[in-house]
């Protein structure tokens, strides 16, 4: 009579083989190779905490004539959009190109504290400069120093959203922009397809009569 043990290690082997068929009539293959499927997908709020946004002391852009500065929107990128948090900010200009100047420089300083943990950066250039307008210009128009066809993706969107609503912007409306070519300027407003898609940059805005 077999024993106990000899029965066992014969049942292993038909199991296993068991469990491979089962495997096949289901359709799942099987494999000897480990599989790595990867880190699983991190996920972004897109959204900084209200003492966050109130803490930044040491911003440096305006966009209006407070004596004692104010809160600014500024838009960053997160999530394949952009979208605007608060900086606490202080009058250090009141004319048009003073404040794109100093709101300039807040989109090109790197999101920090709560921004950064909320998954915001910036697609801005360090380098880019802002100037006023060329002797053809309308009087209210802005340049920077590139082409505006050469901007990294959601930077359009970036500066004209920023700017649309404070001294940077045109008192008719929009944002009056032009790069470091020869375009002319176009007008520009924050639109939900500039904010969401990367490619409307290219098709933005319009002629100014």
């Amino acid at each position: 009579m077999p024993s106990a043990g000899a029965a066992r290690r014969r049942r292993g082997p038909l199991l296993a083989l068991l469990g491979v068929v089962l495997l096949a009539g289901c359709g799942i293959r099987t494999t000897s190779v480990p599989v790595d499927a990867g880190p699983a997908p991190s996920r972004v709020s897109c959204a900084v905490p209200d003492e966050e946004a109130s803490a930044s002391a040491t911003a440096s852009a305006t966009a209006s004539a407070s004596p004692r500065g104010l809160t600014a929107r500024v838009y960053l990128v997160c999530s394949a959009q952009v979208a605007g948090v608060n900086r606490s900010v202080r009058t250090e200009s009141l004319d048009q190109l003073g404040v794109a100047v100093l709101l300039l420089r807040e989109l090109q300083r790197k999101p920090r504290g709560g921004e950064s943990s909320a998954g915001f950066t910036t697609a801005v250039q360090g380098d880019l400069a802002v100037k006023g307008p060329r002797r053809d210009d309308p009087r209210e128009s802005l340049r920077i120093s590139a082409p505006l066809s050469d901007l990294p993706p959601f930077a359009l969107a970036q500066l004209v959203c920023t700017y649309a609503g404070t001294g940077a912007a045109a008192g008719s409306g929009g944002v009056l922009l032009g790069g470091s070519d020869d375009t002319p300027v176009r007008r520009f407003t924050c639109t939900g397809d500039l904010r969401t898609d990367p490619e409307a940059a290219e098709t933005a805005g319009t002629a100014v009569k």
